[in-house]
Order: C-alpha cells, then structure tokens, then sequence
C-alpha cells in the first residue's frame, strides 16, 4: 500500500506543478485534501518531499525546480519531450474519468479507439534487439490475410491508428488493427541499413506513408481568419511557421513530404486552406475536386 500511495503521489505533485507554482506548504495542503477524496494517505514533510523530487525525475525524466526569489515550485522538462506530454494527457483524462462515477453523464466519448495496442509491447523487444517478426496481415481489399515476416523499424500513432514501420521487399506500413498472429522470430536477428534514416524521413512526414520518389519540400498554405485560429492552437506539424497573422488571413509554411495523407488533410478544410505554394501541389489539388465535383453533376 505504501508504494502506491507514493507513486500516486509523485503523479499527484508533477501533474500540479505541471500546470502551476507553487509553494511547499501550498503542495502539502493540495495533497492533503487529495488524500482525504482518494482515501489515501499522502501527507509528506519537507524531508520526504525532498526525496519524492528524485522519485519523480527518476519515474518521468522531468525535474521539480524551486525559484528562490518567488519561494515556489514548478515543473520543468529536461528536453522537449513528447512522451511525458502525453502521459500528462492520459492522466488527466483518466484522473476525470475515474473521480466519479458520475462524470459518465458529462463526458461523451467516441466510440473509435484504436485496436491493435496488445502488439505494442511485443513489438518493441523486437525491434530494440533488431529481431524479424511475422505476422498475418489483412488489407482491406483482399478477402484473406497475407503473411508477412518484417524487419521491424519503429511504431507511429496517426489519427486514431498505431502502425509499424517495418522492411520487407521495401519499405511499409502496417496498421495494428490487422496484424493477428503477431511471432518474434528470435533466431532471426538483422542489421539496420545505414542509408536508411528513419528518424530524418519521419521528420519530415505528415501521416504514414512516403512515397520514395519524392522529397521534403516547403508547403505554403493560407488560412481565412477563424480556421486559422484552430491551425495556431493545434499546429499541423512540428515545422509549422507563421507567415502572414492578420484580420485576412493566416498564412504558415511547412517543410514535410506532400504526401497522400496530407493531401486527404487539405481536404477535409475544404474552403478554408488554399495551397499556395509549390504550384505542382496547388494543380494536383485543383485536379482532385475537379474530379469530386463530378460525383455531383
């Protein structure tokens, strides 16, 4: 029971601090009225709290600093890390969900998940000790599985979907929803291809796929006012920069793969986005609802 009280609280106190300063005396009384509704015991003195700071940086790579001239605590990332991000998320998410029962009849949830998460963490051994995996993989316009045996590369999260980077003949991507009978073949160890540097391609990939032919490029969009807002607030990607911010228009560039997954993004804005530069990706759009105009006529 301790050490579930300790760990609690050490999320307890990041998750405060990740949000704002604060004093000693201000994190003691927030835990004590957290213990009472949790029916935990998280009353600390200053010599636990103490230790609770190495806890916290040891558990979640992130340090709790103390401002001497405003007397306060505050939480601080020792780098630009997105996986602490998200498990701040989670817990908020969850810490709502789980408060009360009652919070059922004000928070509606999509009924979408995304499926495949069982495979995560066998995929991940395989791919830290670089061993092949095989699997039975199900496209959508086949009427049976194919098997596959990969090379496994990393894993990526898009809308909604987990998916695996991975080698075979080429480069691909498959989504975990349809991997079944996922084996690693422990005797089948390989190397990585030293001219293959998935972290510079995913740097510059919006989505999933990346057609080999092509190359990052810069992406001039404009925005009319309001779907601009929702584009400052919720960046496209990490390139993102703003050009232009005015009563007319946002203008941003970006530097990624003019994939097909982005193109299906500048079409769900519809009126809202018009691509200014390149010019090969403002025709190639024309082209597209010229041809969706047709279901219409």
């Amino acid at each position: 029971m301790a050490q579930i009280e300790a760990f609690k609280r050490h999320i307890l106190i990041a998750n405060k601090l990740r949000k704002e300063k604060l004093t000693l005396a201000e994190i003691q009384d927030y835990l004590s009225r957290r213990g009472e509704l949790d029916g935990y015991n998280y009353n600390i003195s200053k010599e636990t709290f103490g230790r609770d700071l190495k806890q916290i940086y040891s558990l979640f790579g992130v340090s709790i600093r103390y401002n001497f001239s405003e007397k306060v605590y505050y939480l601080e990332f020792e780098d630009d890390s997105v996986e602490n991000e998200h498990f701040f998320e989670a817990y908020d998410v969850y810490n709502a969900l789980k408060f009360t029962e009652k919070n059922r009849d004000y928070i509606f949830l999509e009924k979408r998940h995304a499926a495949g998460t069982e495979h995560i963490e066998d995929l991940l051994h395989a791919i830290k000790k670089r061993l092949k995996v095989s699997f039975d993989y199900q496209k959508y316009y086949t009427d049976s599985p194919e098997q596959k045996v990969v090379k496994p590369l990393a894993l990526k999260v898009f809308q909604y979907r987990w998916y695996l980077i991975a080698v075979d003949e080429e480069d691909r991507r498959y989504a975990l929803d349809r991997i079944s009978n996922l084996e690693i073949l422990t005797d089948k160890r390989f190397e990585k291809d030293p001219n293959f540097n998935i972290h510079e391609i995913q740097k510059h990939c919006f989505g999933i796929w990346v057609a080999k032919d092509r190359q990052p490029q810069k992406i001039v969009l404009s925005f009319n006012p309001t779907a601009g807002k929702y584009v400052k607030s919720l960046p496209w990607h990490n390139s993102q920069e703003i050009l232009t911010d005015n009563h007319k228009e946002l203008k941003i560039s970006l530097y990624i793969y003019p994939t097909e997954d982005f193109k299906g993004e500048l079409l769900s804005h519809g009126k809202n986005v018009k691509v200014i530069e390149p010019q090969s990706l403002a025709d190639e759009m024309k082209a597209i609802y010229k041809e969706a105009l047709k279901q219409y006529r």
